[in-house]
């Protein structure tokens, strides 16, 4: 007779862009979760041979391809960030992947003896509907000049582009009424930390 697997906390990160979710889920890491990350999953989505072949029909009339024909990600970004009808198009053709492997990396996660809890951090989870698969909601604040100032710095991105962005998104409010708890990541990186800690006991995660 098999015994049922117990079921490990699945704990989901949102915000607004450049709020720091990744750094509270190295956080979170650091007491035994085990990070399932979206962006390198979308990354690898946009090198599935149909997938890519999928995009660059979708959008022949667009230069998004490099010289050697993979997907030029910033020049994707450029299109489909200001255009609504744009956006769905691509999210049509590369969040079912995304879902699928995000899905499959909890279900390996819960079967990682070294992972206590989970830790989901996806940029668009809440829009995408795969919220439905944590457990709770930690909602990451900072202020929006700290995020600029971020993104900026990180990303090389203007306020215009920010702007492009956080317009494609569920408002930043929205996101944390859905939350479970807020975590204000605007300061020094000791006193985040300190708050994940004390999540932690709170929620019994270790």
């Amino acid at each position: 007779m098999t015994t049922a697997r117990a079921h490990k906390p699945v704990i989901g990160l949102v915000g607004a862009i450049g709020a720091g979710k990744s750094t509270v889920a190295h956080a979170l890491a650091r007491h035994g979760g085990k990070v399932v990350a979206g962006d390198p999953l979308g990354h690898e989505a946009l090198e599935q041979e149909e997938i890519l072949d999928r995009i660059a029909d979708a959008f022949a009339r667009r230069d998004i391809l490099t010289e050697s024909g993979r997907i030029d990600r910033k020049k994707l970004g450029k299109v489909v960030f200001p255009s609504p009808v744009e956006r769905s198009r691509l999210e049509h053709l590369v969040h079912p992947y995304i879902e699928g492997r995000i899905r499959e990396e909890v279900d390996k996660a819960q079967d990682d003896p070294a992972a206590r809890f989970v830790v989901l951090d996806a940029a668009v989870m809440l829009e995408a509907g795969w919220d439905d698969a944590c457990d709770k909601l930690i909602f990451v604040d900072a202020p929006r000049d700290v995020r600029l100032a971020r993104v900026k710095a990180q990303r090389g991105w203007s306020e215009t582009e920010l702007a492009d962005r956080e317009a494609v998104q569920m408002p930043a409010e929205k996101k944390k009424e859905r939350a479970d708890v807020v975590i204000d990541n605007g300061g020094l990186p000791n006193a985040t930390s300190a708050q994940v800690d004390e999540l932690v006991k709170k929620w019994e995660l270790v």
